[in-house]
């Protein structure tokens, strides 16, 4: 089981969208996954059609109750996608637990408990800050992807993030890496997004994923719907991205080195 933290920040950046995305396409080429909402807006579980009156129990659960994730994940209508659904409770969470034991470490035991083969992949949708329940899905992570929106002041947030990525990695998850960088929202009529393109891929070379997400109206329709983009309207050129996005990242996958005992 790979466990993935798609994290930035930085808001409206395509966290959310790539999440639910990305899960169903690795779901569409017979993965199991499990898509954690970890942000209290709770954005991920309404794009998955998964309303507020249908979740009894939730991660808030999870992390403040220690419930086991078997009792509170949900199938979604996409075969194979399985979600454990936010709560704005979780909003609260930081001082809810205080100096609790391993407070940053809850969603780690949480997921352990699963064992191995229950998934394939598990996608953590980090809120756009960084408090306890990002903290939380960096320990919980073996890697973090992270979108980024081809605008200038995103570049600015990047540089905090790899900050923070290194800190985790140094105090609580000795193996958390970056596992690569998805530029998003992408307007090839657009100069700007040029140019971030070319910077972020002369500093992080092979860590930018080849695949682009382009600016596309039906990506952005698809969450009022309850749907994701591929289930919405596979033939849009935001949907065939993150299919090849999903191919691009199992690949990766299986060519990344062992982790060192």
């Amino acid at each position: 089981m790979r466990v993935l933290a798609i994290a930035n920040q930085k808001g409206g950046v395509g966290k959310t969208t790539t999440a639910i995305n990305l899960g169903t396409a690795l779901a569409a080429i017979g993965m199991k996954v499990l898509l954690v909402d970890l942000d209290p807006q709770g954005n991920a579980s309404t794009g998955l059609g998964v309303p507020k009156a249908d979740r009894e129990s939730s991660l808030y659960d999870v992390i403040v109750d220690q419930r086991p994730i078997g009792d509170t994940a949900v199938k979604t209508s996409v075969p194979g996608l399985s979600l454990l659904p936010s709560d704005p409770d979780l909003s609260g969470v930081e001082i809810e637990l205080g100096h609790a034991e391993r407070r940053s470490y809850r969603l780690r035991d949480a997921l352990q408990g699963l064992g191995e083969k229950v998934y394939d992949y598990v996608l953590i949708d980090c809120p756009p800050s960084l408090n306890l329940l990002t903290v939380n899905a960096m320990s919980a992570a073996d890697a973090v992807v992270v979108p980024l929106q081809c605008e200038f002041f995103a570049l600015e947030g990047l540089s905090q993030l790899m900050r923070t990525i290194d800190l985790v990695r140094g105090s609580l998850n000795p193996r958390l890496s970056l596992q690569g960088i998805v530029l998003t929202m992408f307007d090839k009529r657009n100069a700007l997004s040029g140019h971030v393109e070319k910077d972020v891929r002369q500093h992080f070379g092979h860590l930018v994923y080849d695949t682009v997400i382009p600016r596309n109206v039906r990506v952005s329709e698809a969450p009022s719907f309850g749907k994701p983009a591929l289930i919405y309207d596979v033939r849009c050129s935001g949907s065939q991205a993150y299919i090849q996005l999903a191919k691009e990242l199992v690949a990766r996958e299986k060519t990344r080195k062992p982790q060192a005992a």
